[in-house]
């Protein structure tokens, strides 16, 4: 499905970069074509560069392409209706934050910088014309299971990413979602004090 078929732009307050306004998290994906290598090393490469204290870097990414065993065990860690659709992505994806260094030293902020990672790397997969969605619902014991995954290094979500499919291939339940209006609570309620 041609990504310029759906207009899903948000009516922001005041203006915001045009792919900012214009990302959004579909559950639709096209369950046929093969993830776009280079899209893909962009995506992780905006990661890669995201901001970090001390430049510690506290990510860390499982990259599973349909078609092979990790991505089915990462699509079996999901829960409830996103095992309905997150499958059907070309690539999914397990997030981990680095809880502790190596040497045991704690990282509390490892979680902040994981989300900003996982926020770089879906605005330029949304430039390069790749759909994200990131989900929590997930068995994170299982995910701690895959492979490479040291003790320190927590699951926190996963994230489906690859071409927008055809809402009509969901149930009912969630074309709704995929069509229904985007909304955010107002700004004024998001900033709880400002000076």
């Amino acid at each position: 499905m041609s990504t310029s078929t759906i207009e899903r732009s948000a009516e922001t307050s005041v203006p915001v970069l045009d792919i900012l306004s214009a990302r959004w998290s579909p559950r639709a994906f096209d369950a046929e074509t093969p993830i776009d290598e280079d899209k893909l090393a962009s995506a992780l490469e905006a990661a890669r560069w995201s901001p970090s204290a001390s430049n510690t870097q506290p990510w860390r990414f499982i990259v599973a392409r349909r078609g092979t065993e990790l991505h089915a065990k990462i699509d079996a860690a999901l829960m409830g209706f996103n095992r309905e659709w997150a499958g059907s992505a070309a690539v999914l994806i397990a997030a981990f934050a680095e809880q502790a260094d190596a040497d045991g030293n704690p990282r509390p902020w490892a979680q902040y910088e994981l989300g900003q990672a996982v926020a770089h790397l879906s605005v330029q997969a949304h430039s390069d014309g790749l759909f994200v969605h990131q989900m929590g619902g997930v068995e994170r014991d299982q995910l701690a299971a895959l492979p490479g995954v040291e003790d320190r290094f927590a699951p926190i979500s996963v994230i489906a990413l690859g071409e927008l499919g055809d809402p009509s291939a969901l149930s009912e339940k969630l074309q709704q979602r995929d069509i229904a209006p985007r909304t955010r609570r107002a700004l004024a309620e998001t900033v709880i004090a400002s000076a």
